[in-house]
């Protein structure tokens, strides 16, 4: 994955762990954060397809993390000065596609097929077998992360628009 995507896939992934945590242990926290980098970096690729799109979300910024804050409830505290600025590099719409993507293997393998036609190309988001053919270690290491009930409140903000991009793109 071209660097320039780094903050708003590291951003995008550590929301999503913190806002669905994995089992305790450093073996379920490994294999929830690969799940949910995956998953971002194959958003944040959809996302920002070509290099003027990526250079525009440096110029612009991605937006931040206040509306899905309110959402899942973690905006009661205000964010310390180090937390706000991560939370400032989080993407609304990558992190609700890359909870599409963890709700739905099907969906994540037709989006991860689809990152060839960016300029990320084939090779930009590897295998990403964690994403698109969970084991049961992957699910039971990270059960809040993998759960559509509980993703379906992000994943609904924008998984029309997904589902409309994977069908042009397909």
């Amino acid at each position: 994955m071209p660097s320039d995507l780094t903050p708003v896939i590291a951003a995008a992934t550590r929301w999503l762990l913190s806002a669905f945590p994995p089992e305790a242990g450093a073996l379920d926290r490994a294999l929830a954060e690969a799940q949910a980098g995956h998953a971002a970096t194959i958003a944040a690729a959809l996302r920002y397809p070509t290099v003027l799109d990526a250079e525009l979300m440096h110029l612009l910024g991605p937006g931040g993390s206040a509306r899905l804050d309110e959402i899942t409830g973690a905006d009661v505290h205000p964010p310390e000065e180090a937390e706000r600025v991560w939370r400032s590099w989080v993407d609304e719409t990558v992190v609700s596609w890359a909870a599409c993507l963890l709700a739905d293997a099907e969906l994540a393998a037709t989006a991860a097929v689809c990152v060839a036609a960016t300029h990320h190309g084939v090779g930009s988001v590897g295998a990403a077998r964690r994403l698109t053919v969970p084991s049961q270690r992957d699910h039971r290491a990270a059960p809040l992360l993998r759960h559509p009930d509980l993703l379906a409140p992000i994943a609904d903000l924008h998984r029309g628009t997904l589902r409309g991009l994977l069908a042009t793109a397909a």
